[in-house]
This record gives structure tokens, C-alpha cells and sequence, in this order.
């Protein structure tokens, strides 16, 4: 049965189920000289339950597969329509904040990695990205106004260095 119906694993699990069915409903089983073929017919269905099942469990596993890779994909849709006056705001920022902002939302750098880098405990990190966030907010709400309050989505105000001035933005470090 291993070689000729199915890999090793498939062929053990078929017949441990098989056994099992087959202890379940002995009281099937009417003449001993049919045991042997009513055993393999209980062996031919539950083969062919084992495929079906590792078949739905393969299209079930290439659909995750799928729905990972476009989410994993970027989506340009969303980054063309993300206000642009966030990048130019940065330099506006504290300097650590802008760079976790940088490292950790804009390059997908993990918190894992961001503490090692800079010597801190992750939940120091999580603190500071936090903070950062709250900076960026404030200057994104100072410099867009009324794309700001509506999640910077579809940005229709101009550079912060046109519509406000800078230093009213660096004086709230």
C-alpha cells in the first residue's frame, strides 16, 4: 500500500483508521470468510477519505498562501493616496522619533531589531514609537488641518513648509 496508493504517512493513517473502523463496526461483519475483503473495503474508503481530506486541507493551505501574499504585497494604491506631508515633517521631529518613525513605520523594521539596535528594552521602544506617533500627529494636525482629522487619506493640502511655518514647528520638541 505505500509504494503503489500513498506516501508512508497516509498509508500508516489509513490503517490505523481502518482498524479503528473496522473494531467499531465488527458487528458487520456477518461470515469469516468475508473479513478479509470486508477489511479492505474499509481500508479502499478510508484511503479515499484521507485524500479528500488532505485535498481540502491543500486548498485551504494555498488560499492562506494567496491571501498572505497580497497582503504582503504593497499596496500603491494606499501609498499614493497617504498624505506626503508626514515625510517632509520628520525633519521637524525630534531626532529619535523621527528615526523610529523612519525605521519602524516607513521600513518595517521590528521592535525586536530597533531595541537590539539602540541598546534599549523593547517595551522602552514601544514607549518612545509611541510618543513619536503623538509628535507626528500633533505636526500632521498643525501643518494639514483638515486632511488631518480625516486619516491624511487622499492629501489635498500643501507641503508643511509652505503652509506653516517651521518654526512653530520646532519649538515644540
Amino acid at each position: 500500500m505505500r509504494g503503489s496508493v500513498c506516501p508512508a504517512e497516509l498509508a500508516a493513517d489509513a490503517v490505523q483508521e481502518s482498524l479503528l473502523k473496522a473494531l467499531r463496526s465488527s458487528g458487520e461483519l456477518r461470515d469469516d470468510e468475508s473479513a478479509k475483503a470486508w477489511f479492505y473495503r474499509i481500508l479502499r474508503r478510508t484511503i479515499i477519505d484521507l485524500y479528500r481530506r488532505d485535498d481540502v486541507h491543500a486548498r485551504a493551505v494555498e488560499k492562506l498562501k494567496v491571501e498572505l501574499d497580497r497582503q504582503a504585497a504593497p499596496n500603491l494604491d494606499e501609498e499614493r493616496v497617504t498624505c506626503q506631508c508626514m515625510k517632509a515633517l520628520l525633519p521637524t521631529m525630534k531626532p529619535e522619533y523621527a528615526e523610529l518613525i523612519e525605521r519602524l513605520d516607513l521600513g518595517g523594521e521590528s521592535t525586536e531589531e530597533a531595541s537590539a539596535r539602540l541598546g534599549i528594552s523593547r517595551n522602552n521602544l514601544v514607549v518612545r514609537h509611541h510618543r513619536a506617533r503623538q509628535q507626528l500627529r500633533e505636526r500632521l494636525e498643525l501643518s494639514c488641518q483638515s486632511c488631518a482629522t480625516h486619516g491624511c487619506l487622499d492629501c489635498t493640502c500643501d507641503a508643511p513648509a509652505q503652509n506653516q511655518d517651521n518654526r512653530n514647528l520646532n519649538g515644540r520638541n
